[in-house]
């Protein structure tokens, strides 16, 4: 096998780019559900159903093997992923699919500034410059004149914002706990925390809705793990950018079951959000490195 190929940074990009494909399907079940489902019941069935995965871990390992001594970053992730949660699901039931997925995952912009104050990783120039492509892919997908400066925009932007903090506290929480750990503790806090909202809107669900909720938790929970291990295995600010290609999934699935069709200059902002992935790439770091 090429050094490339096994190498950590690369089946880092490989888990965050599966993480960011199955979390674009999760977006599908999230705009189908939220015809008729309101948004705290689906941000609760999203935590909730991840639980149950965790059932076989639990009694195969034992319950020692969810004992920690991290239990307020644990608490801290939490909280900050499911704020962020919130914002992404209302953003993708009033939004274009794509242009949700910009919104939210637009948090690579901010994760080298927080790794750098939080984790004192280094930020090269490489990153920076990837950081910079990828926001004025953004910026030509969201069209500033279109709706960048408005409150649903102000929600997707905060709820990026939130993301990159929870991903950073996923990098330093990699440091000492297994990624199986960590996504336990994220559902059953986000459980406990979305019970509270999700009670007082509480009704029967029919099977169409029961089935899209429970579509909702698998595949946020399995894409879950996927994350942890990508930030596992590389620094967040170095792989941060990856997650730009869930709305290259996004705008596929919009056109495929919406039909939502990108411009021009959306095509060109996909264009620079690819670069940006790129640059993050080890086969890009190798050509550059041997020039």
């Amino acid at each position: 096998m090429p050094p490339v190929i096994s190498s950590p940074l690369f089946k880092a990009i490989c888990c965050l780019t599966m993480a960011a494909f199955l979390f674009s399907l999760m977006g599908v079940c999230i705009r189908y559900a939220s015809h008729s489902v309101d948004n705290a019941t689906i941000v609760f069935f999203r935590n909730f159903i991840g639980l149950f995965i965790f059932l076989p871990l639990i009694l195969n390992k034992g319950t020692s093997f969810f004992k920690t001594d991290k239990i307020w970053m644990h608490t801290w992730r939490s909280l900050a992923g499911l704020t962020a949660m919130y914002g992404f699901f209302y953003a993708i039931a009033h939004l274009k699919l794509s242009n949700a997925m910009v919104f939210t995952y637009s948090s690579p912009i901010f994760i080298p500034l927080i790794a750098w104050l939080f984790l004192k990783e280094k930020i090269t120039s490489s990153m920076l410059c990837a950081a910079v492509i990828g926001l004025l892919g953004v910026l030509c997908v969201a069209k500033p004149d279109q709706g960048l400066f408005n409150v649903m925009s102000g929600i997707g932007l905060g709820a990026s914002f939130l993301a990159a903090i929870a991903f950073v506290t996923v990098r330093a929480l990699t440091a000492t706990e297994p990624p199986e750990r960590i996504v336990f503790y994220f559902c059953l806090i986000g459980s406990l925390v979305s019970m509270v909202p999700m009670f007082w809107l509480w009704r029967p669900y029919t099977l169409a809705e029961l089935g899209l909720l429970i579509s909702v938790g698998l595949l946020a929970n399995i894409s879950q793990l996927f994350l942890s291990n990508a930030y596992k295995l590389a620094p967040a600010g170095q792989i941060g950018p990856v997650n730009y290609i869930a709305i290259i999934f996004a705008g596929i699935w919009g056109y495929w079951f919406w039909q939502e069709l990108p411009d021009t200059l959306s095509l060109v902002g996909f264009g620079f959000i690819l670069v940006a992935i790129l640059m993050c790439s080890p086969l890009f770091k190798k050509s550059a490195n041997t020039a």
